[in-house]
């Protein structure tokens, strides 16, 4: 019986810091999140190998809006959507970075939840590596660690459903499009690579299902090509639509994986927001509350997309009428539209369920 449950004694000390191992009904135990920079909360803070300055986020004017004011790692002026995700679930913000988790607190973290998202990965292995970030694997190796340790205190059935009842928040893609897209133009096919993609990404999902996880809530990429920096690489100002066409065709793509994987994998369950929707509705029917679509709030050069934001260029004071905040990511205000839309959207939004529905989903 030992085996096959969390011993008395580690129930009691979990208890005693704050712990429940078990959800009330209708919520989840813990997130678990992965992905790139528009999910990493300060991962890539921790990477000493890590020699570019555009793969981290730890320096001003990031963080000003943050409720400490200051720079975490966030590629944000303040939360980003793993924050606001969370938060819409009943939890402060988003789990910490793994890579902060020190052998204190690693073991009463992992029960709460953990971020191993780290901003410049992307799907493949191999993207993000000139900055020597987190690839998807990597994470996923991360999280087996997590995995076997829980398992190994409440034993495979426990952790079996301790496991099932939490999110996996995945926000990736992004990364791998901006890459492909500086490759010679006789080198490119769409199809090919896109399939690849998808392929890996399939791949990466399998993992996560085989070391327990059972809720998959899914981000897909926004119209990359309208975000300033590749607005800055087309000379009439309009979006880079060669982007634009990759990330439209991304989001079916990966329905048509979580379709198949739903099939295939007994009581996998998946919520599927389409940024790319989300976002083009502001871009072709601007909300009142944005105001400035083009350009980044901080930053330097075309539309402030042609250097990355930091503390020695200008940066807006209406930031909440803007909906990116540098080059590449978006204000937290637009974080936190997208977080509601996913999380009590229509299916035209999240499909087939949305976040808040995928969380109270134990059937």
């Amino acid at each position: 019986m030992a085996e096959r449950s969390v011993p008395s004694l580690l129930l009691i000390t979990l208890s005693l810091l704050g712990l429940n191992l078990h959800a009330v009904e209708g919520h989840i135990n813990a997130i678990y999140v992965f992905g790139d920079s528009t999910v990493d909360v300060g991962n890539n803070n921790y990477l000493p190998l890590l020699t570019s300055r555009e793969a981290k986020a730890n320096f001003p004017h990031y963080g000003i809006d943050f409720p400490t004011s200051t720079p975490t790692g966030r590629f944000s002026n303040g939360l980003n959507a793993a924050d606001q995700l969370a938060i819409l679930l009943g939890f402060p913000m988003s789990p910490p970075p793994y890579l902060s988790l020190t052998p204190e607190n690693f073991t009463m973290q992992m029960f709460r939840g953990v971020n191993f998202a780290s901003g410049g990965s992307g799907i493949h292995e191999y993207t993000g590596s000139r900055y020597k970030v987190i690839s998807m694997a990597v994470q996923i190796q991360y999280f087996a660690m997590v995995s076997g340790i829980i398992t190994k205190l409440m034993g495979p059935v426990g952790a079996s459903d301790f496991l099932s009842r939490c999110l996996f928040l995945i926000s990736t893609g992004s990364n791998d499009m901006f890459e492909y897209s500086f490759a010679k133009r006789s080198s490119r096919d769409d199809a090919m690579f896109l399939a690849g993609l998808t392929s890996t990404y399939k791949e990466h999902l399998k993992a996560l299902y085989n070391l327990g996880a059972r809720k998959f809530g899914i981000v897909s990429v926004p119209p990359l090509g309208c975000c300033p920096s590749q607005r800055a690489r087309n000379h009439t100002g309009g979006c880079y639509e060669m982007l634009n066409g990759l990330s439209g065709k991304f989001y079916p793509a990966i329905g048509e994986v979580l379709q198949n994987l739903h099939s295939e994998l007994p009581d996998m369950k998946y919520a599927l927001g389409n940024s790319f929707s989300m976002v083009g509705s502001i871009l072709e029917s601007p909300k009142p509350k944005f105001k400035e679509l083009k350009f980044a709030c901080c930053g330097y050069g075309k539309f402030y997309g042609e250097y990355q934001c930091n503390q020695t260029f200008p940066y807006c004071a209406n930031r909440t009428e803007y909906l990116f905040w540098d080059w590449f990511h978006p204000t937290q205000a637009a974080s936190e539209m997208a977080a509601e839309a996913l999380y009590g959207g229509s299916k035209k939004i999240v499909t087939p369920m949305n976040f808040k529905q995928l969380a109270e989903n134990d059937r």
